[in-house]
């Protein structure tokens, strides 16, 4: 039986999704985690479409989401997932290297719960991602996490 997806992160490069990882240390079967490498991939998860089609229908408790990624930016991604009415309830926390006020404000508009800016120092990366962990997934309560009826509504609201 394949476990819940309780994260979901969207990340483009190989070696930051790696050091995201180490620093989640997500090791239990309650909280596995899933990457994505783009804005599609992620669209497709939330949808069950292309290769996702046949994953167990279920919702993450939290997306982590990169802004600057190939085919579909997190930017879209936020647009379509937050105006969509049974998706708009998963919480997207943006992770990205980017300082820029615009982007920030960007993503805010677009329906982040987050934003979080990479750190460049290992210790305080690691931090501030195990921080992250705790919150969205130990202590924030998820509105239907691994719930398969919001999947379900999302795949029917999308064909629609």
């Amino acid at each position: 039986m394949n476990p819940c997806i309780r994260l979901l992160l969207a990340e483009d490069d190989e070696y930051d999704a790696q050091l995201f990882r180490s620093a989640i240390n997500m090791s239990s079967s309650e909280d596995a985690i899933l990457v994505v490498q783009d804005g599609k991939d992620t669209l497709d998860y939330l949808y069950r479409e292309g290769c996702f089609a046949t994953m167990p229908l279920s919702q993450p408790a939290v997306v982590v989401l990169d802004l600057k990624m190939p085919r579909i930016d997190g930017f879209e991604v936020l647009e379509r997932a937050k105006s969509d009415p049974v998706l708009r309830v998963i919480p997207f926390v943006v992770l990205t290297s980017s300082r820029e006020p615009r982007d920030l404000i960007r993503a805010y508009e677009l329906g982040a719960n987050a934003y979080v800016v990479k750190a460049m120092d290992f210790t305080t990366y690691t931090e501030s991602v195990r921080m992250l962990k705790r919150f969205w997934l130990e202590v924030n309560e998820a509105p239907l996490a691994c719930s398969k009826s919001m999947s379900d509504e999302a795949s029917a609201a999308k064909r629609e």
